[in-house]
């Protein structure tokens, strides 16, 4: 069953491991480790959800937003991650849960040129992955460009 509840498990405070991959739609598997943190608190009565982050990136230090909006009529969530660089509005990726994995699609600008977009959410409670990654083939096929790994703190 779809709810609001999905993403409690990401409410509290934690630790990022992030793998950003160098070169992207390459097929490239070198990627630089950084570290980051998170902190995810419900919103709009427990329909949302927004994580404050910092990512300890080696190429400057940001912040970002992440916001989570439940759809109860439709039981899918709206997924927007804002980078404090650059926090100009976009599309949200859509999607739900299924036996535990959430996916999340859109469409965005990546590099100049319209793709999709997707989000994987995968290993929630304690150790939640959010893996991005991208299509210039309307999703024929995907490749990933980050990897996050969160350990929970408090």
């Amino acid at each position: 069953m779809h709810s609001f509840n999905d993403f409690d498990f990401l409410v509290g405070q934690w630790k990022v491991r992030h793998q950003k991959f160098k070169h992207r739609l390459l097929q490239c598997r070198a990627c630089q480790e950084f570290a980051g943190r998170s902190e995810a608190r419900k919103i709009l009565g427990g329909f949302g959800l927004m994580g404050e982050n910092i990512v300890f990136d080696p190429h400057g230090t940001y912040r970002s937003l992440s916001l989570f909006t439940f759809d109860a009529e439709a039981k899918t969530w709206s997924v927007w991650w804002y980078d404090g660089r650059a926090p100009a509005s976009h599309d949200p990726l859509v999607g739900r849960f299924e036996d535990g994995t959430g996916v999340f699609v859109g469409e965005g600008n990546f590099d100049g040129t319209m793709a999709r977009i997707r989000y994987i959410w995968t290993g929630r409670d304690d150790a939640p992955r959010c893996e991005h990654a991208v299509s210039m083939n309307m999703g024929e096929t995907w490749e990933t460009m980050w990897i996050m790994d969160f350990r929970r703190i408090a």
